[in-house]
């Protein structure tokens, strides 16, 4: 073997590793996170778990990202330990997935048809199809795919670059010597951990293995302990993602260190115990691909079978691990636990990150509405109580705007789909005027508990004008937040014709004060007290102006706003004038 087969090699096994990269990527940006989803709600029991665990692994061609994921929720509240288990479980079940697309390399035949099946054979044209994809169409969906199968093509030249250039390793003496001494199964198991720890890839690491098979010096006796220890390198990855997480995301980690280990273990000592009375004649076979992917996947089989009875007690193991009394609960605010799902974890699958931020952001948005509904509720019965917990939601809210910009920021970065990428700009938008409109709810709360120290009221007829405001106020803070919520244009249309209402409204409330002072019938103080209130239910509707105008212009592709608005206002525009006129027409003052 020369320097140019060592190139070779390494050349290989850099396309192989950089090719299942993108075609995972694309796998799982084509999921759009929908998978990762149904983990979050169809782990009810642990058989339906290692089902999920074992097809979102499958697609997603790796269960290190899939065992991280499951840290990540287990760490924000949103998964219970027992749920992570049978999906951890699961998890290596699916990345037995790659080992059975590798082993198609070693498929020989005279026959056409069964020929194509080999990689060598359908790779080109699945890459000359990713190529057309990528170059020729528009399609966002279609680039994905496009993606996913150069991703594939690489990966599968990467295999066969690395096979033929170990291939005259065959006739190295010394080579099948460093082989022979790995059969010694502690050995071996030593091996195949510190390759995968290293790459921290299981599904990779087999690969490599199945790619040396092509010298014909390896044996299943040499290749039983390297696959038996990347079972228990996998492991890395997951306990690295748990540093500085909850004591329960830990546990997760440890259950999935446990699993294997424990399996591991009882495979080795059932296995070598039967073969020291049977000896097996198999062990001094030639390893090839195949086989190296029936070894993987009946591993993995047995091992979930085997341990599934018993998952409560990989659940008390993993407790006894990571003792209660190693982390000190914090008392956190109930509004605040939702921030839990903002976990870096999930940035390696960005488009569940942006699903979790998305319901962030709405929830956001719901406190923001309670704030002010409740600071509008102080206007005609002052409470305290109502006023201090105003003031919590304010530091809340400036909590969520700040830790909700930090991540989209970070989501920003990352490679989303138009959808998604549409998602985090017209978030990134909305918290800003989710964050003013509590302040605007303080402000008005501190304007009535001014009013009520100086025993100060209103009269009652601008009580009635401020409770016409009031309604209207609040109608359109509520419709913004509903189409926020459920992502409706249509509701968020109607938010801006409400808004010019309400502009017009402010006018007529003004100048109804007017009137009175200068009839004597309301007071300096009392009238600045007015204009300050009334001056903030304005700003809060043009928040929600801004919050609907946001949603409608993003999804529009219309980047310049007030281009956006005025077209909007036109006087042909029908739908909106109708719209204005009836908003105007039900907050009319009497």
């Amino acid at each position: 073997m020369d320097i140019f087969n060592v190139l070779s090699l390494l050349g290989g096994l850099a396309m192989f590793l950089y090719g299942m990269n993108v075609m995972g990527d694309g796998l799982a940006k084509t999921a759009g996170g929908k998978l990762e989803k149904i983990l979050e709600k169809l782990t009810s029991t642990p058989i339906k778990g290692v089902l999920l665990g074992a097809a979102v692994t499958g697609v997603i061609q790796s269960s290190s990202a899939t065992t991280v994921m499951v840290v990540g929720l287990v760490n924000s509240g949103i998964m219970k330990l027992r749920q992570a288990v049978g999906i951890i479980m699961g998890a290596n079940i699916g990345t037995t997935v790659t080992s059975w697309i590798l082993s198609l390399t070693g498929i020989q035949s005279d026959n056409i048809f069964i020929n194509m099946l080999k990689p060598s054979s359908f790779s080109p044209i699945l890459a000359v199809i990713g190529i057309i994809f990528l170059m020729f169409t528009k399609s966002e969906k279609k680039h994905d795919i496009g993606g996913i199968l150069l991703g594939f093509t690489v990966l599968m030249f990467g295999m066969e670059m690395m096979s033929g250039a170990v291939a005259p390793l065959k006739d190295v003496p010394e080579f099948t010597n460093i082989l022979t001494m790995f059969s010694n199964p502690f050995l071996g198991m030593l091996v195949g951990m510190l390759i995968t720890a290293i790459i921290q890839s299981s599904s990779a690491s087999v690969g490599i293995l199945q790619a040396l098979c092509a010298t014909g010096a390896v044996s299943f006796g040499t290749a039983i302990p390297i696959i038996m220890g990347q079972n228990i390198g996998t492991c890395v990855t997951a306990l690295i993602s748990c540093i500085g997480t909850k004591k329960n995301a830990k546990r997760a980690a440890f259950v999935h260190l446990y699993f294997n280990i424990i399996g591991t273990v009882v495979f080795m000592v059932v296995f070598y115990t039967v073969n020291s009375f049977v000896h097996f004649q198999f062990l001094n076979d030639s390893a090839n691909a195949a086989g190296i992917a029936v070894v993987h996947s009946v591993f993995n089989v047995a091992a979930t079978l085997l341990l599934l009875p018993f998952s409560g007690g990989l659940e008390k193991l993993a407790t006894l691990t990571v003792r209660d009394k190693d982390e000190v609960e914090k008392n956190t605010p109930a509004e605040l636990e939702m921030l839990k799902r903002l976990d870096a974890r999930f940035l390696e699958k960005p488009a569940f990150a942006v699903g979790h931020c998305i319901e962030v952001v709405k929830y956001m948005a719901q406190l923001s509405k309670n704030s002010v509904d409740m600071a509008l509720s102080l206007v005609d019965n002052y409470d305290e109580a109502v006023r201090d917990k105003v003031e919590d939601l304010e530091g809340i809210i400036d909590t969520y705007e700040d830790e909700v910009g930090s991540y989209m920021v970070k989501l920003s970065s990352k490679e989303l789909s138009h959808e998604d990428s549409q998602k985090v700009s017209i978030g990134l938008h909305v918290i800003g005027d989710l964050e003013r409109m509590s302040d605007h709810a303080i402000t008005i709360a501190d304007i009535c508990r001014k009013m009520n120290e100086a025993g100060a009221s209103f009269s009652e007829k601008a009580r009635s004008e401020l409770g016409v405001y009031k309604d209207a106020v609040q109608n359109i803070v509520s419709m913004t937040v509903e189409a926020y919520d459920k992502e409706d244009l249509q509701e968020a249309s109607h938010v801006e014709p409400l808004e010019e209402a309400i502009n017009e409204l402010n006018s007529a409330v003004k100048k109804q004060h007017i009137k009175r002072l200068q009839k004597g019938k309301c007071t300096i103080e009392l009238g600045i007290s007015l204009e300050n209130l009334i001056n903030n239910y304005e700003r809060v509707a043009d928040h929600c102006s801004n919050v609907a105008v946001a949603m409608l212009q993003l999804k529009s592709d219309n980047f310049d706003t007030h281009e956006y608005l005025d077209n909007m206002k036109k006087d042909s525009n029908i739908d909106f004038q109708s719209m204005y006129t009836y908003y105007r027409e039900m907050y009319k003052l009497k």
